[in-house]
């Protein structure tokens, strides 16, 4: 199976040695997306605005694979307290509309620039 990296100058360059996505097959594998502008550096204020800046660099890294939310399969939800978890689920709601792709949510101790939320998605590319 051949693989492909995809990457774009829409959302933040990764902090570490992987890529933004990768296209295995008909699969799109999103890597976690932290609050980080394009700049690099993690927006201003609280969960809300996390969640939003997630879901703007989520959707340029599905862009530039050609899909949008509407093709996600599954979704992985990292939240640092689970008391946001309402906040959250509206926010994602609001990006998902009525298509529920299947999704776990799980409370973390820390991640990476202690930032409150990350986010990584699987899209069927022939969707």
């Amino acid at each position: 199976m051949e693989l492909t990296t995809i990457s774009t100058e829409a959302a933040p360059k990764a902090i570490g040695p992987y890529s933004q996505a990768v296209r295995a097959g008909n699969l799109l594998f999103t890597s976690g997306q932290i609050p980080l502008n394009l700049e690099g550096q993690v927006v201003a204020g609280g969960i809300q605005e996390q969640t939003h800046q997630v879901f703007v660099n989520l959707k340029a890294v599905l862009a530039a694979a050609g899909v949008g939310f509407e093709q996600v399969i599954k979704a992985t939800v990292f939240i640092k307290d689970m008391n946001q978890f309402a906040e959250i689920n509206e926010i994602y709601a609001s990006y998902m509309g009525e298509h529920k792709p299947a999704r776990s949510t799980v409370e973390v101790a820390r991640l990476p620039k202690d930032v409150g939320i990350e986010i990584e998605l699987i899209a069927d590319l022939q969707r």
